[in-house]
């Protein structure tokens, strides 16, 4: 409560420093405690999950790309919103007090309430409050502006892991693969578990496992977003429970982490390093973070004619493997291509495909590009004849309204394909073993490296 009422009191201290009127101020106040509630209720809707600290890093992105983030608001809840935004933003032309007595005091309660909390949260009451992530229980508990507060701080105070130990040049039968191929599939899901419908199997997706040197499912823990999660798991091998309060958005602190990456291990072993993502590269700032990190080249959206009318919102996923297949033509020399997919990224409205309802049916068509993507690159690395991984996955299940429930299972499906060098794929045990995306990432390595 005490974190709570500071906090408050700081907000409105604020607004009356703005404004100077108190009548205002505590509109405004009363405003920011109803847009938080409203946008986190409707997040916890969408993904099972409430607003977190992390995610206000995302403000800038939802000036780029508003409709990744205001479809998740129902029609009603957005014009009430801009209707509050409108009767406020006239109050405070109407009602702007231009003394300067007001502006002070509002001036004054603001710092005295920010200092309070500053001293209040390094005070000892604080040491064992919310110390481990349990973001429902904790929020239940303490509230969401404490939470908020507390999970910030705690990221705050997280340290940075040790330096990564360089790959061991550890020699096998053949040697480290010539090419590692692998994809992040933009919300690919098995949507016979989806659905329990046998209708919808993808024809290449079940064989792609029966051909498999290992494959299940990826337990990953996001549902309808945060690709960001498991892209950094299957990156950085590092998994939640050493993340601690980094886990909500591990892209924010992975500049810090460079030396666990993929593609920095890899790179230093000899292997020319691409990334690969049909989208905006400053959305999760992967434009500083891809190079950063070792990828000695970004192939980004200027790289893709754009999508025909029609025919969905994003760059279609056979593009991208036809893409990927003139990468793996022409690679000289050992290659690692890692590739982010948009295809099967939401939101599934009616007006999505041509001719389609949205929703079930549109993911449905956007899903067989996806599985004819998987089958044209294991055609085509077969045909390379060049020693091979391929590892393929998807990001997390899709938030569609209606369809799929963000309370359910969360898993998604992987298959690692490795190929000889006469382009023979190689079978080996089919072992089937569920793995969490930082798992993925030991697993990788020791197809590539028999790292251990």
């Amino acid at each position: 409560m005490l974190l709570h009422l500071l906090g408050m009191t700081a907000v409105f201290g604020l607004c009356l420093a703005g404004s100077g009127n108190g009548l205002v101020a505590a509109g405004l106040s009363i405003a920011f405690m109803a847009l938080l509630t409203t946008v986190s209720n409707a997040k916890h809707a969408m993904l099972g999950e409430p607003l977190l600290f992390s995610d206000l890093a995302l403000v800038a992105g939802i000036f780029r790309h508003p409709r990744f983030y205001f479809t998740a608001i129902s029609v009603r809840a957005r014009v009430l919103l801009v209707i509050g935004a409108l009767a406020l933003l006239l109050a405070l032309a109407l009602l702007f007090e231009a003394r300067l007595a007001p502006h002070l005091v509002g001036l004054g309660l603001m710092i005295l309430a920010v200092a309070a909390l500053v001293l209040l949260v390094r005070s000892r009451s604080f040491d064992e409050v919310a110390r481990t992530p349990n973001v429902d229980a904790d929020l239940t508990s303490y509230g969401l502006i404490a939470t908020l507060m507390l999970y910030w701080l705690r990221w705050r105070g997280t340290p940075d892991p040790p330096v990564c130990a360089a790959l061991a040049r550890a020699e096998k039968s053949g040697g480290p693969p010539d090419i590692v191929v692998i994809v992040q599939c933009e919300s690919f899901a098995d949507p016979v578990e989806l659905t329990g419908s046998p209708d919808h199997t993808l024809d290449g997706l079940q064989e792609a496992r029966a051909s498999a040197w290992q494959w299940g499912n990826l337990d990953v823990s996001g549902f309808g977003a945060y690709t960001m999660r498991t892209e950094y798991g299957v990156l950085f091998g590092r998994g939640e429970a050493a993340l601690g309060f980094r886990r909500y958005d591990p892209f924010l602190t992975a500049h810090r982490e460079t030396s666990y990456a993929l593609s920095a291990r890899l790179g230093a072993a000899g292997y020319h390093c691409l990334f690969v993502h049909p989208h905006d590269m400053r959305f999760y700032g992967r434009d500083r973070l891809m190079p950063a990190i070792g990828f000695d080249r970004l192939i980004g959206e200027e790289s893709f004619l754009p999508t025909p009318p029609g025919a969905g919102r994003y760059v279609d996923d056979r593009t991208v493997g036809a893409s990927l297949g003139e990468l793996i033509d022409n690679a000289a020399e050992p290659t690692l291509i890692y590739a982010v997919t948009m295809e099967n990224h939401g939101p599934w409205e009616t007006d999505r495909l041509a001719g389609s309802i949205g929703g079930l049916d549109a993911y449905l068509h956007h899903l067989r590009s996806s599985d004819a993507m998987l089958t044209a690159l294991i055609e085509r690395l077969s045909a390379a004849r060049r020693s091979a991984l391929l590892v393929f996955f998807g990001d997390h299940r899709p938030s569609i309204p209606g369809v799929t429930d963000p309370g359910g299972p969360r898993h998604t499906p992987y298959v690692m394909q490795r190929f000889s060098a006469e382009g023979q794929l190689l079978t080996g045990a089919n072992w089937q073993a569920d793995l969490s995306p930082d798992e993925l990432h030991h697993a990788i390595l020791r197809c590539i490296r028999e790292d251990r």
